[in-house]
Formats: structure tokens, sequence, C-alpha cells
């Protein structure tokens, strides 16, 4: 029986990961969500991310172009999302699965020390650096508010 731990944050493996992420970070003691078991396969993500943010889950994905778009940062920035990006590029699924298992002390403490909403990126070595913070990403928010 696999219970939750709820002392730990809830993360939310994105269709780009894959189902089988979400059994390794279980099986590691994380408590995780796949895409597919909340949302049809090919949701946009402008339409997903205001509900897993609703949830408070954390956003895993491997989709270097989440948050490049207006539209996507405009759906970060109002849902106060919270946004891991793998930065590793080319890797197969056992090396994005060490790398989320290895950097997952370094994730929650991350999500501690920084207001959201935010896009942060996780490279191999388990570093993890902001890429958009919440005022970058507010800012968007209040343009597109203004238009």
């Amino acid at each position: 029986m696999n219970k939750k731990n709820t002392n730990k944050p809830i993360f939310f493996v994105d269709r780009a990961l894959g189902k089988n992420l979400v059994k390794i970070l279980r099986k590691a003691g994380a408590n995780a969500e796949a895409h597919i078991d909340h949302f049809v396969p090919n949701s946009p993500d402008v339409e997903w991310l205001p509900e897993v943010s609703r949830r408070g889950w954390i956003v895993l994905t491997k989709d270097a172009n989440l948050g490049r778009t207006p539209s996507e940062q405009i759906a970060i920035a109002s849902s106060n999302a919270r946004v891991f990006v793998l930065a590793i590029g080319d890797a197969s699924g056992e090396e994005m699965a060490q790398t989320f298992i290895h950097a997952l002390d370094s994730i929650e403490r991350f999500i501690k020390g920084n207001q959201s909403p935010f896009i942060a990126k996780v490279y191999q070595n388990s570093r993890v650096t902001m890429w958009q913070n919440h005022t970058k990403l507010l800012k968007m928010l209040q343009r597109s508010n203004e238009l």
C-alpha cells in the first residue's frame, strides 16, 4: 500500500516525463501524481497548470518550452504555480528519474525558500536554480491585464 507522506509536497509529473517517473518517485518516498491520471493526454499546459496549482502540487517537467510563451507565463503567474524544469537535454528515462530523485531535497528547500510563482531548473548534479522568479512572472501578468 502506497500511503502519502502528508509532510512532503505532492509532485505533479507532466506528460513529457511519463508515468514511470511517478512510480520511481513514490518508491523513493515522494508523493507524486501522473498527468494521465488527472487530465487528457493532450490537454494544453494553460488548462492543467491552474488546476495543478490550485491543488497545491509542484510541477515537474522536462518541457524546456514551458514558461517561454506569454500564455504559459500568464497561466503560471495567475495560478501561483511552482514549476521545476529538468535541464539535462537528451537524457534517458533512468537519468531523468535519478536526477529528480537526487534533487528532491534541493527542490524541497527551494520551495520553502522562494515565493511562488516561479520556474526553476533542475540539473544533473542536483543543483536547482531560479529561471523565472515571482517578480518577473507577476510583471508579465500585470502587463497582460493592462492590455
